[in-house]
């Protein structure tokens, strides 16, 4: 599946547009590698490093989906990497 498809499938961009431009400007990394191509193929297994307002999200695809539901379903499709890291940080 498409990079920008999925990212606005599992809804972490309003518009396919902005999943685009996002791939396009170099900011996103594909199991550790940079790509500028909104249409590089993810899939089950993939990792996605890229900047979302403040934060750098870190996400582990679990599954493609077959279209852009609601937020829980979204939810479904990704483990989110860095909710792992904060949740073993002793200091907070």
């Amino acid at each position: 599946m498409r990079v920008d498809k999925w990212l606005w499938q599992a809804r972490f961009f309003k518009t396919r547009a902005l999943a685009a431009d996002l791939a396009e400007s170099g900011h996103l990394r594909i199991n550790g590698q940079p790509t500028r191509k909104p249409g590089a193929g993810v899939g089950a297994g993939d990792v996605l490093t890229f900047p979302q307002g403040t934060r750098i999200r870190v996400i582990r695809i679990l599954a493609l989906g077959e279209r852009r539901g609601p937020a829980t379903e979204a939810q479904t499709l990704y483990l989110d990497l860095d909710a792992q890291d904060a949740a073993s940080d002793p200091l907070e």
